[in-house]
C-alpha cells in the first residue's frame, strides 16, 4: 500500500465510522486546552466525516467545558483507535463552533432522533445533579427544551498522524493538509 492509498484508506474509515455506531471510530477523542493550559480529553461521537474537506463533525451541548475552552483556543487534537484493525489516527486542527440558532445546528437538530434530542435537556454537563428524592429523577422538560443548547463542532484536519500496530514492524504515517482539504505532503515516520 503506498502513502496516498493509506491516506484514502483512513478516510474511508472514518467517514464508514459516521454511519456506523459498531465502528472503532464511531467515538473518539476530542482534546482541548482550557483556561489554566492544561490539555482536557473526552470522547464524543463522530457524526460525519469528508474526506474531500478533511472534516470531521460532532454535537455537544453549549454549556460544556469543551464549548467554552473552543472559544478561547480552537485547536484540537482527534484521537481515534480501532482495536479490530489495530490503528491509531491523530489528527490535529481548528474546530470551528456553531451554536443553537445557527443553520449548520438548525438542521443537525432536525436529523437526530428523539432519544438523541433528550441528552441536551437538564441541567449543565458536570454540574452536580439534584434529585427529589434518592432514587428520583426530575421531570423531563422534553427535547424541544434541549434545542437551546445544542450545538455542532466542525472539525478541520491539518496533519494526520497514522500509526498501525502489527506483530512486527508498527508502521507510522504522517500526512499534512492545505486550506482546501488537498493531501499537501506525507512521509512515512518512525513509529
Amino acid at each position: 500500500m503506498n502513502l496516498t492509498d493509506i491516506d484514502a484508506s483512513a478516510w474511508a474509515e472514518l467517514e464508514m465510522a459516521a454511519g456506523n455506531p459498531l465502528s472503532g471510530f464511531r467515538y473518539v477523542n476530542l482534546c482541548t486546552v482550557d483556561a489554566e493550559a492544561r490539555a482536557q480529553a473526552r470522547m464524543v461521537v463522530l457524526r460525519s466525516a469528508d474526506r474531500t474537506t478533511r472534516s470531521l463533525e460532532f454535537h455537544t451541548d453549549t454549556r460544556s467545558q469543551k464549548w467554552l475552552e473552543l472559544s478561547a483556543n480552537p485547536e484540537v487534537t482527534v484521537l481515534g483507535f480501532c482495536p479490530q484493525a489495530r490503528l491509531q489516527l491523530r489528527l490535529q486542527g481548528r474546530a470551528e463552533r456553531h451554536g443553537p440558532g445557527s443553520e449548520h445546528a438548525d438542521a443537525a437538530w432536525q436529523n437526530l432522533p428523539s432519544r438523541t434530542r433528550m441528552t441536551y435537556v437538564g441541567g449543565p454537563p458536570g454540574d452536580e445533579r439534584g434529585f427529589e428524592a434518592i432514587g428520583e429523577l426530575p421531570e423531563p422538560l422534553g427535547e424541544v427544551g434541549g434545542k437551546p443548547r445544542f450545538g455542532v463542532l466542525s472539525f478541520r484536519a491539518r496533519t494526520m498522524d497514522w500509526f498501525e500496530l502489527r506483530q512486527q514492524d508498527n508502521r507510522r504515517a504522517l500526512f499534512v493538509y492545505d486550506e482546501t482539504g488537498a493531501l499537501s505532503s506525507c512521509r512515512w515516520i518512525n513509529p
